[in-house]
């Protein structure tokens, strides 16, 4: 039976592939891509042209038949369109499917914008809530944020909707430092810093472009409950 490799890719720069993951992607007979027409890119710069599955969120139940079909007899690796599969990309599915159907699976770390944020924010974050992407209504979003009022928070969120959830964010924690990470590891990477209500403002007369990845700081000790 074939073995599953989850494996993390370049979250922007292609030079941040790992030696083990490219090592995985080159033996593997079969990849598994959120998107192979983008994964191609990461392929091709290796010089790999494996045979690919595609596993698009909206179509990952459907697709996991088919992996299941290639695993009985090779093995095979599964990616996102950037960073680690399943974190806020498709793969659980796939990866609880596999397990279940008793092959083994394997994680080959590597690029993680979350991690990547709250190293490089300089925030109290060392306990810290990922919540992916916010809700799109402002109450759902209200209850997300106020889920866990003792811990640093991460999430991600699309430059056009950034300065209305920051303001959300001035509303319900004022007092907390925020960092935006946009395009970690691009040409284009940048750093914002400051309360929500600064970074709003902000954000409001420079829109922001490409990813972002929002650090909430941890409240300080002293007033964190209990």
């Amino acid at each position: 039976m074939g073995t599953l490799h989850v494996v993390a890719t370049p979250i922007g720069n292609l030079g941040d592939i790992s030696q083990r993951a490219e090592q995985v992607l080159r033996s593997a007979q079969v990849v598994v891509a959120e998107d192979p027409r983008h994964s191609r890119r990461l392929l091709d710069h290796l010089g790999i042209r494996p045979q690919m599955i595609s596993l698009p969120a909206p179509r990952e139940a459907e697709r996991i038949g088919k992996v299941l079909a290639a695993l009985e007899g090779v093995d095979v690796a599964l990616i996102s369109d950037a960073g680690t599969p399943g974190i806020s990309d498709p793969g659980r599915r796939l990866v609880a499917a596999a397990r279940a159907a008793g092959h083994q699976v394997l994680a080959i770390p590597g690029p993680s914008a979350v991690v990547a944020a709250v190293a490089a924010s300089g925030l109290r974050a060392d306990r810290f809530a990922f919540l992916g992407f916010l809700p799109r209504t402002r109450g759902r979003m209200a209850r997300v944020l106020g889920s866990a009022p003792d811990l640093a928070l991460v999430f991600f969120e699309a430059p056009q909707r950034l300065p209305a959830t920051l303001s959300l964010c001035a509303e319900l924690l004022p007092d907390r430092q925020l960092a935006v990470a946009r395009e970690i590891s691009k040409l284009h990477e940048s750093w914002h810093l400051g309360t929500a209500a600064e970074l709003a403002a902000q954000f409001r007369s420079t829109p922001a472009r490409g990813e972002c990845t929002v650090v909430v700081e941890a409240p300080p000790r002293d007033t964190r409950r209990g």
